[in-house]
């Protein structure tokens, strides 16, 4: 069936609050799994040098490039918190799911003309695209480029045969450890305890990765906006869930 173009225009509204001038996730719900091994079809760079950044962040100077990398970004949550905390560093999410990375770009972008008339320059550092991570990270990042990345309650893919599926493996970490910079970090968040503990696992086998110390996690900033800030993490705060978490410092 076609629809008008009044149509399209009503559903478009029909997806944004009214109330919060938003896009209601409700209109972009999708299956919450997604085979990162599927040959999806994605546009995608032949090298980080064909990247043109500008398109998705308005006020990048030539001399600034993304430094933090929230990998899954889910709905958007943490890389909205990520904007607001680091008004300075430019800031991406990738998401694989198509409807989700959709809500993430239609929810800056009313961020970005909701907060225009307070502050033109807000949520002009934060992006999404859509992407496999898995795959094509060294398309976007340049060695060391990154200075932290994010892999905030990834897909825990249960089942012993989808264990390869995980984003946390051997094969992957030195594919991050090549886009992370010297003393880059790491975070990882799940609800899941065997999940943890086989990031744990992976992450110390690595010669290239050090888990960094209690001490050090309570005191870094980002810390307690792991545990709520992304839609996951809250709702796990809401079903009175457990949290596990451990960062890790590139070597």
């Amino acid at each position: 069936m076609v629809t008008t173009s009044q149509e399209q225009g009503h559903d478009a509204l029909t997806a944004t609050s009214a109330v919060t001038g938003l896009p209601q996730k409700r209109f972009y719900r999708q299956r919450a799994h997604s085979n990162p091994i599927a040959d999806h079809s994605f546009d995608y760079p032949a090298r980080p040098e064909d990247v043109d950044w500008s398109a998705l962040y308005p006020n990048i100077q030539p001399d600034q490039q993304v430094e933090f990398a929230d990998i899954g970004c889910g709905y958007g949550g943490f890389l909205v918190t990520l904007g607001e905390m680091f008004p300075q560093k430019i800031s991406i999410g990738m998401e694989i799911r198509v409807k989700v990375s959709d809500y993430v770009v239609d929810r800056i972008a009313a961020l970005r003309l909701k907060s225009g008339k307070l502050n033109g320059d807000a949520y002009k550092n934060i992006a999404c695209i859509r992407t496999n991570a898995m795959k094509y990270l060294p398309n976007y990042f340049r060695k060391g480029q990154l200075e932290k990345m994010f892999f905030l309650y990834p897909d825990p893919h249960f089942k012993r045969a989808k264990h390869k599926w995980r984003i946390i493996n051997q094969a992957l970490l030195s594919e991050y450890a090549y886009v992370l910079r010297q003393g880059g970090l790491v975070y990882t968040m799940t609800d899941v305890e065997d999940l943890h503990q086989w990031i744990v696992s992976h992450m110390n086998q690595h010669p290239l990765y050090e888990r960094i110390s209690p001490e050090e996690e309570s005191q870094d900033p980002i810390t307690p906006k792991l545990y709520q800030s992304s839609e996951e993490g809250a709702k796990v705060v809401r079903n009175k869930g457990d949290h596990f978490l451990a960062i890790f410092r590139r070597l």
